[in-house]
């Protein structure tokens, strides 16, 4: 039943995602509205448990800035992944696409398997003013989907497909630890829901080149029509036309008629 393939959707779909994220900033401003600093918000792949575990090891951290650790910064992760039977397509609905520059072979793509793959973005921060800078630049783009277009399969960059990620829930946590000078961590949590499709093996097939249609009678008519004893009436080929036209050509067809009885009847 199985054989091995591999599209890398989920690993396609942890790098997209991250990807919407990987250019924020966060300014500093003087009372005069002079932009004092600007730093990048790092990103990482990782739960969120991780990072609060280590500024609460070592609160220094925060402000450190000799060790990589120190806020705002932002990570994500796959929560779960959920069937979606609201997008499911007949499963023998396919589409055929070439193979290489074989005119004598081509691929046959079925249905694809419809989940969603949940991510959940937190964004530390220490100060309040960093983590809504942080927020107010993700959240105008989700109302309350964005939509990407990707290349669902390796090797195949004429199939691509639309991709929503929808926001479906911001929260708010403020962590505290003693007094607000010792220890501070703001953290704000936006889940998101990835629509995607998982493509199963790639079927290699044989391009058809030829149709043979035979036209039967019923036996009563046999002796005076003019078939033969298998009432065989009429037999049509078709073919293309010219004859080593690919599936993605322009051609036409050829069909050729004989007839085994009267053609008049």
């Amino acid at each position: 039943m199985f054989q091995y393939f591999y599209h890398e959707r989920i690993r396609k779909s942890v790098a997209t995602f991250g990807t919407i994220f990987n250019d924020i900033h966060v300014q500093r401003t003087a009372s005069n509205g002079a932009v004092l600093n600007q730093t990048k918000v790092p990103l990482a792949y990782a739960p969120k448990d991780k990072y609060l575990e280590r500024i609460r090891e070592n609160p220094s951290l925060i402000d450190d800035t000799k060790v990589a650790l120190k806020l705002p910064r932002m990570s994500f992760e796959i929560t779960s992944l959920a069937y979606d039977p609201e997008r499911i397509l007949p499963k023998n609905n396919n589409y055929i696409q070439a193979y290489s520059t074989s005119s004598t072979e081509s691929n046959k793509i079925y249905s694809p398997a419809p989940y969603t793959i949940f991510f959940s973005l937190n964004i530390y921060a220490k100060l309040q003013d960093d983590a809504l800078q942080i927020v107010e630049q993700i959240l105008p783009y989700f109302n309350p989907q964005y939509t990407l277009t990707l290349k669902p399969l390796v090797g195949f960059d004429t199939i691509k497909e639309d991709v929503p990620i929808t926001l479906q829930s911001v929260n708010f946590q403020d962590d505290f630890e003693g007094s607000l000078e010792q220890r501070r961590t703001i953290i704000y949590t936006l889940d998101f829901g990835m629509r995607v499709n998982f493509h199963g093996p790639i079927r290699r097939s044989k391009v058809i080149r030829s149709t043979t249609a035979n036209i039967h009678i019923d036996k009563a008519s046999l002796l005076t029509s003019g078939a033969d004893s298998d009432g065989l009436y009429v037999k049509q080929i078709t073919t293309p036309n010219p004859a080593n036209a690919t599936p993605f050509s322009d051609f036409g067809f050829t069909t050729v008629t004989e007839y085994y009885g009267d053609s008049s009847q």
